[in-house]
């Protein structure tokens, strides 16, 4: 059994049905999941709280900085607890894209919707070009997936030293740890560093001052492997973000052995960079649990990651979504669900019947029933499902009963599940279902990754599913993340070179001219399954007369955002703030920072979240 809320049984086959006998299957009064405490009975407890005492402090911080996009939060912090009341996260800006991508040829909608994030396009793009394919029946020659997954992975290599160094990073700096907490400034000045061999730190306080915003030495040397990855990303795809060589059927640019070898150049100078940060990210995590185990509470919540997995077998993926299990299997990373820490599913399908998108929350109307019953191979879908989803607009008073954000609240079987780049090992770990290769191996319990000789001797790095989840884990994960896309991408240069070696260069499925007798006339559903930096991906769309009839997008923003839902369940930011303890120095309340909760909230707010409509326009890097 797949599902423990969705009325959803599974045969031996893995096929799926409905369970009998229930009037109204999806109705969210009747398929809900267990809640501890209605939002009724937190609201009572938080204003008796308030009548108690004048330590409650409410706080609105609009907007959240050094996330790369626009988010406000508003908390509610106990003081003299020295913990979080409650959390509400809020998405200020509508982008609408999908009402955009409406009625348009398929073929804009990779140039459109790219533009769902300023500094991620290549996602985007690659998405929404997967999701065409499928719709138009067009599988990608192996080069075409190759370029594709090199790309991808020089994506990754901007991505996560953009989040550790510059966005997270200064959480964790000399100036932040100085004002905050002063008794561990003066502990990290006399704590010498495991890792001193790789990162070259003697003290955690050498490594702090290095973190400092402009000046340290690893912001700066995070800028200049930002500039790096995205030269690789350029070669392939002509620029970055917001590419136009990215189509339905591969890619239209000239691989040549040039491209690859200089692809290659700076591709071997970044595995002492690699083996560096996770030095780095692995002392820092250490050293804060070692003066403080309730810093391992700090964006604490249960391990319920979802991920669509990444980067495809170029001889396995066909596009089609009736071997999407078979094709996904079979990815670099893993697709699948994770439910308190067990893998409960690795297959596509299950990921795709069992989310549901609400809206009680967020500004938009409901859409009324659904138009498709159940997915392309017969298993049922809930009328909340992205394929039934139409974006209704409706903006209006911010009211916390009743509408607040431009995010909707995502759940898979009716659960609260989190996104980003750790969900992959996390899955990935458990599946053990990698590709053979000669650089990573998934144990069950942890991945193995064995990194070439640079300037530093070979070696084999180890990350290990964590005991406990929580900030200094998702930061830990992603600097491990960013090894394993380079190794990812050290392994697809090779099948570049080996294809390339045989003579298959070809990069797209059929010349750009013959793309539109291939579009679809009749109702067809198209899905792209992909990741970006912060994880979970997918473009749902239907062609209807050769246009997009509908087009949806979910975000792994969309995902840790999200509101309460109908049984209102806090959405993962939420809760791991709610659940975050305050461990500065609290006494002078004026001077009350709320570090630990900003702490929970960066270490995986990375990406812009769509739908929005940017208004220092959609083609221009949102970071701040």
């Amino acid at each position: 059994m797949c599902f423990k809320n969705l009325p959803i049984d599974f045969d031996e086959a893995g096929n799926a049905t409905l369970r009998g006998g229930i009037p109204d299957p999806y109705d969210v009064t009747i398929t809900k999941p267990d809640v501890d405490k209605s939002e009724a009975e937190r609201e009572a407890q938080i204003r008796e709280l308030v009548a108690r005492n004048g330590h409650i402090k409410e706080m609105n911080m609009d907007p959240v900085t050094r996330i790369a996009g626009a988010m406000a939060l508003s908390v509610t912090a106990d003081l003299e607890e020295g913990r979080y009341l409650d959390a509400r996260s809020q998405a200020p800006l509508f982008r609408g894209y999908e009402v955009i991508a409406m009625g348009r040829d398929p073929r804009d909608a990779i140039f459109i919707t790219s533009r769902a994030c300023g500094v991620c396009g290549g996602v985007h793009a690659h998405c929404s070009a997967y999701a065409i394919e499928m719709a138009m029946g067009l599988a990608p020659p192996a080069m075409g997936t190759v370029a594709r997954n090199l790309g991808e992975a020089a994506e990754m290599g901007y991505d996560n030293p953009l989040h550790l160094y510059l966005l997270a990073g200064p959480d964790y700096s000399e100036p932040v740890v100085k004002a905050t907490t002063p008794h561990l400034w003066q502990k990290a000045q006399s704590w010498s560093c495991p890792g001193v061999s790789n990162h070259g730190f003697r003290t955690m306080s050498e490594l702090m001052t290095a973190l400092t915003p402009l000046t340290g030495d690893l912001y700066r040397e995070g800028l200049d492997f930002t500039r790096l990855a995205r030269e690789q990303f350029v070669l392939l795809h002509g620029k970055y973000p917001h590419p136009q060589t990215i189509v339905p059927g591969g890619v239209s640019s000239t691989i040549t052995l040039q491209t690859l070898n200089e692809f290659h150049s700076r591709l071997s100078k970044i595995f002492d960079y690699a083996q560096r940060m996770v030095a780095i990210w692995d002392d820092l995590t250490e050293f804060f649990y070692e003066a403080d185990e309730r810093y391992k509470l700090v964006g604490s919540r249960p391990m319920n990651f979802i991920d669509t997995g990444f980067w495809d077998d170029p001889y396995a993926y066909d596009a089609t979504y009736e071997n999407c299990n078979a094709w996904g299997e079979r990815r670099w990373a893993t697709p699948g669900v994770m439910i308190d820490g067990e893998l409960v599913t690795t297959r596509l399908t299950d990921v795709s019947c069992g989310f549901e998108e609400f809206v009680d929350h967020s500004f938009y109307e409901q859409w009324s029933g659904g138009r498709h019953q159940t997915d392309p191979l017969g298993n049922p879908i809930s009328p909340y499902h992205p394929w039934n989803k139409q974006t209704l607009p409706k903006p209006g008073p911010k009211s916390w009963k009743e509408k607040y954000t431009w995010s909707t609240a995502p759940r898979w079987d009716r659960q609260v599940v989190e996104a980003g780049a750790y969900a992959r090992l996390f899955i990935t770990a458990r599946a053990r279902k990698q590709p053979a290769n000669d650089f990573i191996e998934a144990t069950g319990h942890s991945l193995r990754m064995r990194v070439p000789k640079g300037l530093t001797p070979e070696a084999e790095l180890e990350w290990h599913v964590p005991d406990t989840w929580n900030a200094f884990e998702r930061n830990r994960g992603r600097a491990y993340h960013y090894l394993f896309s380079q190794l990812v991408s050290l392994a697809s240069l090779m099948d570049a070179y080996d294809l390339m070696r045989k003579g298959e260069n070809r990069v797209a499925a059929v010349p750009a001219d013959e793309l539109p007798k291939r579009i679809p006339k009749e109702p067809t559903p198209g899905v792209g399954f992909w990741g970006a930096g912060r994880g979970f991906l997918t473009h749902f769309l239907e062609l209807d007369q050769g246009v997009i009839d509908n087009y949806q997008i979910i975000t792994p923003s969309t995902i840790n955002a999200s509101p309460r839902d109908p049984w209102e369940q806090p959405g993962p930011y939420d809760e791991s703030v709610r659940n975050t303890p305050m461990l500065e120095d609290i006494s002078d309340p004026s001077k009350f920072t709320s570090i630990d909760m900003l702490r929970a909230v960066r270490c995986s707010t990375r990406a812009c979240r769509a739908p929005r409509t940017c208004p220092r326009g959609a083609g221009r890097s949102c970071a701040r």
